[in-house]
């Protein structure tokens, strides 16, 4: 149970870290208005909840787990260029979309292999799973 608690708080740490790095990145993309709000919303959301991931593995003496760098790197590098060429809303909720799809795939496929995490793991992921799911709805609206 210890481990597989442990790693799946590494990987919703790891998650909210991707999301946070994701949406500060089109921030500077923004325009005011109702998106920005919106993606302001759920990056705290996600900050919130890697400090709790954070919280839970400093208590057990377990260190974070970084986004993967390549991933990390190649990821900034598509954005970037996504958006020199199309920083239309439109094309940043497109992009925050397939972030949240990512991301409630990549929960799912963890809080599934593991199975033996803690009661309140399981309910931290199931938690990142729902703000995707509500982040990525609202999103649709600018699709």
């Amino acid at each position: 149970m210890y481990e597989d608690t442990i790693e799946l708080l590494k990987e919703c740490n790891s998650g909210c870290k991707s999301a946070t790095n994701s949406m500060e990145q089109v921030y500077d993309f923004l325009k005011e208005g109702k998106l920005k709000e919106t993606i302001k919303k759920y990056n705290k959301k996600h900050i919130e909840l890697g400090d709790k991931c954070h919280a839970l593995l400093n208590k057990e003496n377990e260190s974070e787990k970084d986004p993967d760098k390549i991933a990390k790197v190649f990821s900034w590098i598509s954005t970037e260029v996504k958006l020199m060429v199309n920083d239309a809303e439109s094309k940043i909720a497109d992009l925050m979309v397939d972030g949240c799809n990512m991301g409630i795939k990549s929960l799912s496929k963890y809080r599934n292999k593991y199975k033996g995490a803690s009661k309140e793991s399981i309910e931290i992921v199931e938690e990142l799973i729902e703000i995707e799911e509500d982040f990525m709805k609202e999103l649709l609206v600018y699709l």
